[in-house]
């Protein structure tokens, strides 16, 4: 049989979730903002005669380590010279 409680610590475990869930809320809250500023940037990049496609390529591309962006190009210019497309 369950023990039924509302001590102290149940209520503290209580607040303490709830709290937890309301932050996480209001992040995701925040995070949509922020997604739609970005959207909103890309949108206005695509207005000025820019390749969105290339701007997201780029930005996921100065996210990378030097090295390992260095390696990754390397093997996709291995893989292009072996089909012929280079």
């Amino acid at each position: 049989m369950a023990v039924s409680g509302d001590g102290p610590a149940t209520q503290f475990a209580k607040d303490q979730l709830k709290s937890i869930i309301e932050r996480i809320e209001r992040l995701e809250g925040e995070k949509k903002a922020i997604t739609d500023d970005i959207n909103d940037v890309y949108s206005e990049s695509k207005g000025n005669g820019y390749d969105v496609k290339a701007l997201k390529t780029i930005v996921k591309m100065r996210k990378q380590d030097p090295n390992e962006r260095a390696e990754a190009e390397t093997i996709l210019e291995t893989y292009l010279r072996a089909l012929g497309m280079l």
